[in-house]
């Protein structure tokens, strides 16, 4: 067992000092993402075997902030598929030895083309490389795990590369949680980046009572609308918020002889919590859970445009 154990943290030491070796290459993955950054066209990423599975990872990361991305094969390539190629094109070509055959046949096309050619690869002095506008160079030709011919360094680390130029391209295109939803719609991250203006309850389906109300008006009020809380409203301005806890506590009084006929202020908070719309639900969640609250009264400076309860987010299952 301690065989084994010695065996995985090896790799994994392996597989991290490649990682932060790779600080000596930020300039070069600046210069890339420079370069995909005024990109007019797509970018054209290929590889081959297990080069050509980082290549279709980093087309997929492109693709989900927005970028024009496309994974292209080397081989499929010179059999029909260089018709997707334009003159506005940008390219990264990932291989450990950079002497594919396959995508040396390829950089033919690419600098017949005049595409700006990145590359990624363990061998400095390689003809892709060499025919690179950018070549960014992997710390290590060596791999990790026992045998050291297995890609699994040079996997992690080319990975790693294409990561760090989509997040150099984040910031140099400003792309926004919202933007980057819009290419997310479904699934957990589209949840997540929920705005609380996509869940709140708006118009009449927002309990209120004026200031005037009793709690026995209250209470008709929050049965009614069926959220557990009323805001208080005088007029426009929030003067106060009444849960179904307060009514609760406020039955249960013994100092107060019949607090259904009570004003409603006597039992309302009138600090209550809020969030602005644009909001991401998953804050607003943050606030109820940390305050012990199940509601929150959504402004927009000082207007009320809605209200949001914990299960408007639950139901959508924003965690």
């Amino acid at each position: 067992m301690d065989e084994y154990r010695k065996t995985v943290l090896s790799l994994l030491e392996h597989e991290s000092s490649g990682i932060s070796a790779l600080r000596e290459q930020a300039d070069e993955i600046i210069r890339a993402a420079e370069i995909c950054a005024s990109c007019r066209g797509r970018i054209i990423v290929t590889g081959l075997g297990k080069s050509g599975i980082v290549a279709r990872k980093i087309a997929s990361t492109l693709t989900s902030i927005g970028a024009s991305a496309v994974f292209l094969h080397p081989t499929e390539a010179l059999h029909g598929d260089l018709g997707i190629l334009s003159e506005n094109d940008v390219t990264i070509c990932i291989s450990k030895s950079g002497r594919t055959e396959e995508l040396e046949f390829l950089l033919s096309y690419f600098k017949r083309w005049g595409l700006p050619i990145i590359s990624i690869t363990a061998e400095r002095n390689s003809s892709l490389s060499e025919q690179s506008d950018v070549a960014i160079i992997l710390p290590t030709s060596e791999e990790g795990e026992p045998l050291g011919i297995i890609p699994t360094t040079s996997v992690i680390t080319s990975i790693a590369v294409g990561d760090a130029i989509v997040s150099v391209l984040v910031k140099m295109l400003e792309i926004t949680k919202e933007r980057f939803r819009k290419f997310h719609p479904g699934g957990s991250l589209g949840h997540r980046l929920t705005k609380v203006s996509e869940l709140m309850h708006t118009g009449d389906e927002v309990p209120v009572v004026s200031p005037d109300a009793t709690l026995r008006d209250a209470i008709v009020e929050i049965t009614r609308k069926k959220l557990g809380t009323t805001l208080v409203m005088q007029g426009e301005k929030l003067v106060g918020i009444l849960t179904d806890g307060d009514v609760r506590r406020a039955i249960q009084r013994t100092d107060i002889e019949n607090p259904l006929d009570e004003n409603v202020m006597t039992f309302a908070a009138t600090s209550p919590k809020s969030i602005h719309p644009d909001a991401l639900a998953e804050e607003a969640l943050h606030i109820m859970e940390s305050n012990a609250i199940t509601s929150l009264v959504i402004l927009k400076g000082n207007l009320v445009v809605g209200f949001l309860h914990i299960h408007d987010i639950l139901q959508r299952r924003i965690v």
